[in-house]
Formats: structure tokens, C-alpha cells, sequence
């Protein structure tokens, strides 16, 4: 079930909330990085336009809606940063994957771990999940570390196994029980209160 009254979590430095119209110039200046596009399912540049047309579906739908996914705007100190991505199974909505993107001159600051945390623990305190996963280019050593630093585990790692962007790639798959994350927050992670979820369901 989706959970249409979301607007937002609230970390100690951040702000996961949906996007607006005014993010549309943000999103598609780190889009069209092409090292942010490199490992991620968009070519670069990604126009403005786009990026209107992409903001007004978001508009549309609500996070945990089974068979979609649902982007969260990264808000860092006022600033539009980054986004973390969501989608919930379409067959068994107790199963979800996450992704995140974040602008270059914002890495190195420990935002995508705090809106990567963040955003499991609204899934699997907050909307009750069982299992979430995230998929990962072998090459994006940066962003296998983070999943690991977060407490997800490497449980696949399959060999050539995509033609992407005109080469034949490795990928990881990571992934985390709602029992494990229990565990890892309560004994292993860094000091990080659960985050406010703001409407929600």
C-alpha cells in the first residue's frame, strides 16, 4: 500500500522529501556529470526539461507504491544535493530496492550515508519491509563501500552479466534482512537517531 500522506524524513543533517518544481535545474546539473551518469540508467546531459517532466511524474505517485520507483530529493542545509531512489515489488511488497545518487562537489561530506540510512530505516521500521537489496556496477567501487559501510552484505557478484553502455559489465548485489538492520543499528552503526518520518502512513 503506498503511502500517500509522506512528505518527508528528517536526519540530523538532512532532509529526504519529495521534489519540486524548483529542483528540476539541480537534478539535471548532476545528471549530466558524466561520472555521476556513468554507472546509473540515464545518459548524459539530462536537459532541464527532462528533468521537469521527471519531477512532475514523481508528483504523481507516493513512495512504497508496489511496482514503482519513488525518488527522494537529498535537502543538505537548504540545498538540493542529491536524490535516494526507492521501489518496492510488484508481486511481494515486503521486498524493496534502494539507490542514491549525489551531486560531485557534494560527496565526501557522509551525506549518502546518512540519506542511504535514512532511507532504510523508513522501510523497514516505518513501511515494514522484510528484505531490501541494491544492485552495483563492480566498477563503482565508491558506492560498493558505502553499501557495505551501512551494514548491507555482498551476496552476489555476477560476471558480465549486463551489455550497459556498450560493454559488457560486472555487478554486485547487496542486500540486508529487516532482522540484520535491527541488529546493525542497535550494535553497529554509527550514532544516528531514526529519522522523523513527516506524514506518512
Amino acid at each position: 500500500m503506498s503511502d500517500a500522506a509522506f512528505t518527508e524524513l528528517r536526519t540530523p543533517r538532512l532532509v529526504l522529501r519529495r521534489f519540486t518544481e524548483a529542483d528540476a535545474e539541480t537534478l539535471a546539473a548532476y545528471r549530466s556529470e558524466p561520472d555521476v551518469a556513468r554507472y546509473q540508467g540515464w545518459e548524459a546531459p539530462f536537459g532541464v526539461d527532462r528533468a521537469r517532466e521527471f519531477v512532475a511524474a514523481l508528483a504523481r505517485t507516493h513512495p512504497d507504491t508496489p511496482g514503482e520507483w519513488f525518488q527522494l530529493a537529498i535537502d543538505a542545509h537548504g540545498r538540493h544535493v542529491g536524490d535516494v531512489a526507492l521501489f518496492v515489488d510488484g508481486d511481494e511488497p515486503r521486498l524493496a530496492r534502494i539507490g542514491f545518487t549525489l551531486a560531485p562537489h557534494d560527496q565526501g561530506h557522509g551525506y549518502a550515508r546518512e540519506a542511504v540510512t535514512a532511507a532504510l530505516d523508513y522501510l523497514f521500521v516505518a513501511r515494514g519491509k522484510h528484505r531490501v537489496s541494491a544492485d552495483c556496477d563492480a566498477r563503482n567501487v565508491r558506492s560498493a563501500a558505502l553499501l557495505e559501510r551501512v551494514g548491507m552484505r555482498r551476496e552476489a557478484h555476477h560476471l558480465a552479466n549486463g551489455w550497459w553502455k556498450g560493454e559488457w559489465t560486472d555487478e554486485y548485489v547487496y542486500a540486508v534482512l529487516a532482522t540484520e538492520w535491527a541488529r546493525h543499528r542497535t550494535v553497529g552503526a554509527p550514532a544516528q537517531s531514526a529519522p522523523a518520518v513527516v506524514g506518512g502512513s
